[in-house]
């Protein structure tokens, strides 16, 4: 008895708030509607007992769409004939260089580096050239780093590039990175090593550190865009993304489209105030990406 009255106390909840409503509307009487007891009493269980999930819901929610022009990044997403993604920090989930000067007992003073360049507070190419200066990594350097530390790919990111190869969207990897640390990880995504633009380091005929290739479009400050113009123009794409979690990914639009900042490894404040959309997941973009 007492779950069939709850049940129909319920079911009067509607017609009671309406007849409130035309009430209201309807008087000029100063008096307020009030719910029976009964009626109050229910629609404040229910409130209590669904309150933790909505706001999980609602969380979630809002996470999925963080950013600036949202609608706008999940379109292009839909229908990019070409999506480019930075390396570090976004396909794996650490910083390619540091875990080189790590292996070379550097790591804190490169890292501070990294986070400096990332945050956008130094010109890309002076980052650079001073977390090389410090490592000098030798051919061998680089070979023994991948051998006892081959880099992790972030979750869910070799799901994504396999929707979106699936699609026939084309997919490159563009990073401030080295195309020596790079080529392993696009190879296990299936991606062609055609498609990476990156920097080159240069060494002697003995394997010995001399330098970086200044030409490289991504050794400099503003070499994303210049890089992904290159990308257009080359091959005529229609609708280009660029996915990254630092400052310089986020220069890349224009000649992006859009940019789909990445936090799942780092938030960067600057980067998710940038953003077009900003995800924490790369399940999200495989939801849009498979919709197509």
């Amino acid at each position: 008895m007492a779950s069939l009255l709850n049940r129909l106390a319920v079911r009067s909840l509607p017609s009671l708030v309406a007849a409130s409503q035309h009430s209201i509307s309807s008087t000029t009487s100063a008096a307020s509607f009030i719910l029976p007891t009964s009626a109050r009493a229910l629609t404040s269980t229910i409130s209590s007992s669904t309150t933790t999930s909505m706001f999980s819901s609602t969380a979630v929610q809002q996470q999925e769409h963080e950013g600036n022009n949202v609608a706008h990044a999940m379109e292009m997403l839909s229908k990019a004939d070409a999506v480019c993604f930075d390396v570090d920090s976004t396909v794996i989930d650490e910083e390619g260089i540091d875990v080189l000067a790590d292996t070379l007992g550097k790591g804190p003073e490169v890292a501070a580096w990294t986070a400096k360049a990332m945050d956008g507070n130094i010109k890309f190419e002076d980052a650079l050239a001073a977390r090389l200066d410090i490592i000098k990594p030798s051919r061998n350097d680089i070979a023994s780093c991948l051998e006892k530390h081959p880099l992790r790919l972030s979750p869910g990111v070799d799901k994504l590039v396999d929707a979106l190869h699936k699609r026939g969207t084309h997919v490159y990897l563009v990073s401030g990175g080295f195309r020596l640390m790079i080529e392993p990880v696009a190879e296990r995504l299936g991606v062609s090593i055609d498609n990476i633009y990156a920097n080159t380091i240069l060494f002697n005929d003995d394997g010995d550190y001399t330098g970086f290739d200044s030409n490289e479009p991504t050794s400099a400050d503003q070499g994303k865009p210049k890089a992904l113009r290159t990308i257009k123009e080359k091959f005529g794409y229609e609708t280009m993304v660029m996915v990254g979690d630092g400052a310089t990914d986020a220069q890349a639009k224009p000649p992006a489209d859009t940019f789909i900042g990445f936090g799942g490894v780092v938030t960067r404040q600057a980067v998710l105030e940038k953003a077009c959309w900003f995800v924490r997941d790369f399940e999200h973009m495989i939801n849009i990406v498979e919709k197509k």
